[in-house]
């Protein structure tokens, strides 16, 4: 095993929102970034309909589930498969496939009133091309929150900090009524990682 791939296997193991997860049972430790970011900005709601993009392996779905209960629903949809989750209706297809977001639709039943994107690229470990790609996804779930949400929906969605994350935020303020910046504490420190939390979707 490569020395990076050992501490970051040390770092995992002994990270304290992973063994956190394991205890409340999320099936990842991301479950905690949405945690800390819905207890801020109050996003999730009883009753409310939510899809998650690029959901796998489910934590973020997990808290979504809960906390919309079951008169809520959540669907979740990932090119990988996922596991069934209490309260979450799965789909497995490609976002960028028109019927993979006809099905999501179709799912949701109404439109909705959260789209969650902690959708991320294979890494290269080339800084520009995974920004790039980062960007990439990032523009998907904007414009597919578009089409879902409703006035007064919501979107939070996966950006990284580099050349293209001014572009991603200049084109969530011309979607959307607010945006604001959020770097959940369960963010590794080194990560470039942040999200950006967009309300109410302008008119198109």
């Amino acid at each position: 095993m490569a020395k990076s791939s050992k501490a970051w296997l040390q770092r995992h193991v002994t990270d304290a929102y992973v063994r956190q997860a394991r205890a409340a049972g999320y099936r990842s430790r991301a479950a905690y970034k949405l945690l800390e970011i819905d207890q801020k900005d109050k996003l999730l709601k009883p009753g409310m309909r939510v899809l998650d993009l690029g959901a796998a392996p489910g934590g973020w779905s997990q808290v979504a589930g809960r906390r919309a209960g079951p008169r809520g629903r959540v669907v979740a949809i990932d090119l990988l498969e996922i596991a069934p989750i209490s309260q979450v209706k799965v789909l497995r297809g490609d976002l960028r496939e028109p019927h993979a977001r006809a099905a999501a639709s179709e799912a949701l039943g109404g439109a909705a009133d959260l789209v969650l994107s902690d959708l991320s690229p294979n890494l290269s470990g080339i800084p520009g091309v995974d920004q790039a790609r980062a960007a990439e996804l990032a523009q998907l779930a904007l414009e597919l929150a578009g089409e879902v949400l409703k006035p007064s929906g919501a979107l939070l969605v996966k950006v990284f900090q580099g050349e293209a994350f001014d572009e991603v935020l200049a084109r969530a303020r011309r979607a959307f009524q607010t945006v604001v910046v959020r770097k959940p504490g369960a963010s590794r420190g080194e990560s470039r990682e942040t999200y950006l939390l967009a309300r109410g979707p302008k008119p198109r």
